[in-house]
């Protein structure tokens, strides 16, 4: 009987159909053609079988059709699916929209967040305990005649997320009942769609379910009313784990990765056919490219973001960067760039003759990689004509004098702009590759990389020499590959548990695996599976006790699954921690259920002989003008070698040899890409400044960076670093100046390199490989003591010569000092604010000075109150820091030292211009910023057009604060960093070169030029605000935001925890504020409210909106929140908050924003009222209150 293999693409619906015979016949037709089919899955099976469309599918010769889609998908990003209400426990209502209070994009002044899924939220008066003990009961007739008026105004799907009813489901079922008794279509319980913890993501989990299930099941319908002749063909879709499951049984939740899920299951069935074990699978589309990796097991993930949802269910693990053959070419601040804009299938390249732009597709054909001749003619107005060289020729010339007259420089060649440009496209598709590779410790040289999708073969050469990868392998059906891989799929499940408990704790884990194995089990045995034919996968999910980062573990005996753990955390992060406590997170058990055939996975005809070209055409290589031989994919015969440059055609898509390379087909038709020279090395390019590989460095700098700050997320103890991720890791020169700061919090940008300078001064003639530096101190290049600095020195390949700095600063959880968390609001010297490391050499020539730093953190008039949690932190430090050095060193020994050293100075010149281009557009002005307690931070901002400068001046700003409202020149510094690049306003680089326009004078001793023995708690939370908003308000662009981080500390001897609040950003010219949002100097997340409550022994009440505190005007400014905490302890809050007394500014005629507030609500209903800066002892049951700032609005109404 007849099988289809169906992905139906946003754009192209893919079709693979195997014969009663065995043999394999492809399609490819438009997803949407309204005036020639209602759906393109039926129409591409009628074509198949030479059917009209007006006739039945006689579905008693189709076994099965099995299906991935992009329905629910496309419904999730256009805001398309069912009005949904929303049911969650009282005091959330505003929860997923506050999310984790980060904002996406963290230069921008105008915020825009995610578009809600839900028409509707109720909240539910019910409430359970961390422990699933019910705290208040639940009110049942409140949710009858909410469910009772949304069905009359007609919703019909609801999402019902309640907190901890991941350990007692109670009231979530028994209103999934009333729910169902009052009729509603789509009933999605959080319980069961996602049966974990973090209320955010399980309760966005449950939205995406209940808003895209009905659309799915219609879309469903729509295909099985064809297939329902006699009942005979089993119709079967593609989850987003990469099982397949029965039509009936498809959830809106499982259906986000449809289609790409196919390809990866197919990259590694057709991989492993051929011989491979460690795969790279490589899928390049006209406006993105998928990456993923295989390495013995599929990897997913249980926490992935799409569309701006948080979605807590297994995902195929697979990274897209906005890289594809439809991505945009630009020359912006100097420099070539590449997307992240895509031209779509509509106008498309330039080269389809629409009237599109340049793009990488448009180089290709430039180079001659692509030839209108050996392509098909379906291009132009008029869908008929072939690829349009002429257009792409025109265009080049046209960016060509473009870029001469900005550059002023003479015109440069056409031919080696196309290849700049590719050249970039190939390293960010690298750039993702080793995200998902090398970041997790994966050596991919020895690696194959499977290619597929329509644009995957003309760059899969260049892509695997960037990452030292000599394999490439691309099946006959590469252009079809996730349609596929329907047909290799097997019927699977999983099913997950959260346990977080103790390893030792094993007989519990071995319940909960058995309670899953038989769920799993019996979702498979409902689809027919016979019990003899399932595998289970039992999975484990470890991390080290107060770690974040789970590492996946076969589950097996305690001994076998500790050093299992132990293994994979050493491979990964480079360290792991003797006798340190391990805790099971979750359980997975993954049924997998054999129903397909041995399928041979392609019957293309061999031919006999050796085939030979069918053209020759010009194509450029590496700037050169060549002529190359094109084959014909199905000419060649197998083990033929065709040697680079060369093309291969097919039908499907073009693939090209480059120079150093040979194809050749294995027995199973493969072609096999094989690195047949060694690559030549990149280290004679030169140090003259080139655009392309400008941009390329840069990308490189930042890259290293951002690598290093992945590590150290995922390692850290402390729940600042791990989950806020209040931390920085930056790349400096070997002078201490900054090549790359990963744009993490904005207070930190820029302000360690004088940390840099401090241990290079004071350690002269006296830094050796192995060497690792710690310092906290304000005064020499810290912020204030919890910011912890982690200082590494990278050495050439002779251990002689120092070629690079890189650092991490993490936000540790407690450093000592007066109070719990290390934040006394009336500190009036450092001393009391904790110990003060400066310049201490942890590791001295690689020996760990363990004894040493341990006396540090126990030292002083108030130490540390865990020492063990600093240990920990400052080993993930050190982890982040050699995950930066491997990278470093891998770049130089790809380039060689003086090209990457020029290009460090490249970089830091580009940034600089990027920069005077942006002084010449502001306005000069000045600002008195008056704070809470009557003190003025005055500025004034002069520009000199003539040389492209400007002056920031503080002269008259307040002196050095009694108290703690100092911040040193290093917070200063990052403040104004900050501010200028969001005036930039496009992806600059950010280092030592922005501020060489700036002339920056601060009075000596002032409030924000601290000098020791200054108290500067406050400096880098609240100074650092405060002077963000002064300097917008001297430049007028933008109205007053919250201006405070909300600072809120809380702790005791044992435990500790310290938040920064959100609230509301000031209204622009032309657009509103955002509400309840991090503000301009930090963008730290706040704790889930599950693993808040799991974690410490308080209660979060009430996490809101404040509606109305945000400024009217024209453009109104965002509101701040409330957020309401029962502590269940004896603790002591501390609290450093601003705009207390006065109110965010407006602008133009705006009204200012609300001031924040704070009180405390006592067991016997006494308030008491605290300040901004304030201290206070609370006991069980008390209920601490924080009300924040609104931001200002602009314009009159």
């Amino acid at each position: 009987m007849w099988q289809f293999w169906i992905d139906r693409g946003g754009t192209f619906t893919d079709i693979v159909a195997r014969k009663p015979d065995g043999t394999i016949l492809i399609d490819k037709l438009l997803s949407e053609n309204v005036s020639m089919y209602k759906d393109a899955a039926i129409a591409g099976i009628k074509r198949i079988l030479k059917l009209k469309n007006e006739d039945k599918i006689p579905t008693n010769k189709i076994a099965s059709v099995k299906m991935g889609t992009t329905v629910a998908t496309n419904a999730l990003l256009e805001r398309k699916g069912d009005r949904t209400l929303l049911l969650i426990t009282k005091g959330f209502g505003d929860l997923l929209r506050i999310g984790y209070q980060n904002r996406p994009l963290l230069f921008d002044l105008n915020i825009q967040l995610p578009e809600l899924l839900y028409d509707r939220v109720v909240e539910v008066s019910e409430r359970l305990d961390a422990n699933g003990k019910i705290v208040k009961k639940l009110d049942e007739n409140q949710v009858k005649i909410a469910l009772k008026k949304a069905k009359n105004d007609g919703i019909n799907s609801v999402a019902i997320a309640f907190m901890h009813s991941y350990i007692n489901p109670d009231h979530e079922n028994i209103i999934a009942k009333i729910a169902e008794n009052e009729n509603f279509d789509q009933i999605s319980v959080s319980h069961k769609v996602s049966p974990l913890i973090k209320l955010v993501g399980r309760g966005d989990t449950t939205v995406v379910d209940a808003y895209l299930s009905p659309i799915l099941r219609r879309y469903v319908n729509q295909v099985s009313d064809e297939l329902e002749e006699d009942k005979s063909t089993k119709l079967m879709f593609m989850q987003s784990n990469g099982g397949l499951t029965d039509a009936n049984l498809f959830q809106g939740k499982d259906a986000l990765l449809s289609g790409p899920a196919g390809g990866v299951v197919s990259m590694v069935q057709t991989g492993k056919q051929a011989g491979y074990q460690k795969l790279i699978g490589f899928d390049m589309g006209g406006t993105s490219t998928d990456v993923c990796h295989f390495a013995g097991e599929y990897e997913r993930s249980f926490e992935t973001e799409l569309a701006g949802v948080r979605i807590r269910a297994p995902m195929m693990q697979i990274n897209t960067v906005a890289a594809g053959g439809g991505s945009i070419l630009s020359f912006k601040d100097g420099r070539f760039q590449v997307g992240p804009e895509s031209a779509g299938a509509i106008p498309g390249p330039a080269s389809y003759g629409k009237d599109g732009p340049l793009t990488v597709t448009d180089c290709n054909v430039l180079l001659g990689k692509l030839h209108p001749e050996h392509f098909p003619n379906v291009f132009g107005k008029t869908g008929d004509k072939p690829l349009n060289v002429e257009i792409v020729r025109t265009k080049f010339i046209a960016l060509a004098k473009e870029i001469s007259v900005q550059t002023k420089k003479p015109e440069m060649d056409i031919i080696f702009m196309a290849e700049g440009f590719l050249k970039i496209a190939v390293e960010n598709m690298a750039n993702a590759i080793k995200k998902i590779s090398i970041q997790k410790g994966y050596d991919v040289t020895n690696y194959t990389m499977n290619c597929f999708g329509g644009a995957g073969g003309q760059h899969a050469c260049h892509v695997a020499d960037s990452l030292g990868i000599s394999k490439v392998l691309i099946h006959p059906y590469a252009g079809v590959l996730s349609a596929y891989g329907m047909g290799l799929a097997e019927i699977r499940s999983i099913r997950e548990g959260h346990l977080e408990q103790n390893i030792e704790e094993i007989e519990n884990a071995k319940t909960l695996i058995n309670k899953l194995s038989l769920k799993a089990k019996e979702d498979l045995t409902k689809q027919g599976i016979d019990n003899s034919s399932i595998k289970l996968v039992k999975l484990a999910f470890l991390h080290y006790q107060g770690s974040h980062q789970n590492l996946e573990i076969n589950f097996d005996t305690v001994e076998k699954m500790r050093k299992a753990f132990e293994q994979e955390h050493k491979k990964r992060f480079g360290f792991f921690v003797d006798g340190r406590t391990i805790f099971v997170e979750m359980i997975t058990v993954e049924a997998i259920g054999k129903t397909t055939d041995n399928i041979k996975f392609s019957n293309v005809s061999s031919q006999s002989k050796v085939a030979a070209p069918i053209a020759h055409k010009t194509m450029y290589v590496d700037y050169n003008k060549n002529s190359v031989p094109i084959y014909k994919r199905s000419d060649l015969k197998i083990e033929q070698k065709v040697i680079g440059p060369a093309i291969i055609s097919e039908a499907t898509g073009t693939n090209v040899i480059e120079r150093g390379w040979l194809g050749s087909l294995d027995k199973y038709y493969n072609l096999i890409l094989s690195r047949a020279e060694e690559k030549k090395s990149e280290k004679g390019l030169g140090t003259s400044v080139d655009v392309v590989m400008l941009e390329v460095f840069n990308n490189l700098f930042m890259n290293i960076a951002e690598q290093m700050g992945a590590t150290l997320a995922n390692t850290a103890y402390s729940v600042n670093i791990k989950e806020r991720l209040d931390f920085s890791c930056a790349l400096f020169d070997n002078s201490g100046a900054l090549v790359a700061n990963a744009p993490h919090v904005p207070v930190h940008l820029g302000s360690m390199s004088e940390a840099i300078r401090t241990v290079i001064k004071l350690n002269k003639n006296d830094i050796f490989p192995g060497d690792v530096f710690v310092l906290n101190a304000p005064f020499n290049g810290g912020t204030h003591l919890p910011d912890v600095t982690v200082i590494t020195p990278v050495f050439d390949s002779d251990g002689k010569q120092i070629t690079f700095f890189v650092a991490s600063r993490g936000h540790h959880a407690d450093i000592g000092g007066k109070t719990p968390g290390s934040g006394p609001p009336d500190s009036k010297h450092i001393d009391e604010e904790g110990v003060l490391i400066d310049n201490f050499k942890m590791f001295d020539k690689g020996v760990f000075r363990e004894s040493e730093i341990r006396k540090i953190l126990s030292s002083g008039r108030y130490p540390c109150r865990n020492i063990e949690h600093n240990m920990a932190d400052l080993a993930a430090q050190v982890a982040a820091n050699n995950t930066g050095i491997v990278e470093i060193n891998s770049m130089i020994e790809q380039f060689g030292i003086e090209t990457v050293h020029s290009y460090m100075n490249h970089v830091q010149d580009n940034a600089e211009e990027c920069i005077r281009n942006a002084i010449v557009n502001l306005r000069e002005g000045k600002y008195e910023y008056e704070l809470d307690n009557g003190e003025f931070i005055r500025v004034k901002i002069t520009i000199d057009k003539i040389k492209r400068e400007a002056t920031i001046d503080f002269t008259g700003t307040a002196p050095k604060n009694p108290f703690n409202y100092n911040a040193p020149m290093a917070v200063c510094h990052a403040v104004i960093l900050y501010v200028f690049r969001t005036l930039v306003g496009s992806n600059i680089p950010l280092n030592e070169g922005c501020f060489k326009p700036l002339n920056i004078v601060v009075p000596n001793n002032a409030m924000i030029n601290a000098k020791y023995p200054s108290a500067v708690i406050a400096g880098n939370t609240e100074v650092s605000q405060l002077t963000c908003n002064a300097l917008f308000g001297a430049l007028g662009i933008i109205a007053g935001s919250q201006a405070t981080m909300n600072n809120f500390i809380w702790g005791n001897d044992k435990i500790q925890n310290y938040e920064t609040i959100c609230g509301g950003t000031g209204a622009g010219p032309n657009f509103h504020g955002t509400s309840a949002v991090q503000t301009h100097m930090t963008n730290t997340r706040s704790t889930d409210p599950e693993i808040l409550e799991a974690r410490f022994p308080v209660r979060l009440e009430e996490y809101s909106i404040r509606k109305n505190s945000g400024g009217k005007g024209m453009f109104n400014g965002g509101d701040g929140v409330t957020r309401k905490l029962r502590f269940l302890e004896p603790m002591t809050v501390t609290t450093l908050c601003s705009h207390r007394r006065v109110k965010p500014f407006g602008v133009d005629g705006g009204e200012p924003g609300q001031c924040g507030k704070e009180w405390l609500e006592k067991k016997d209903g006494k308030l008491i009222r605290l300040e901004g800066n304030d201290s206070c002892e609370v006991k069980v049951n008390d209920l601490f209150v924080m009300e924040t700032p609104g931001g200002g609005g602009f314009g009159l109404k």
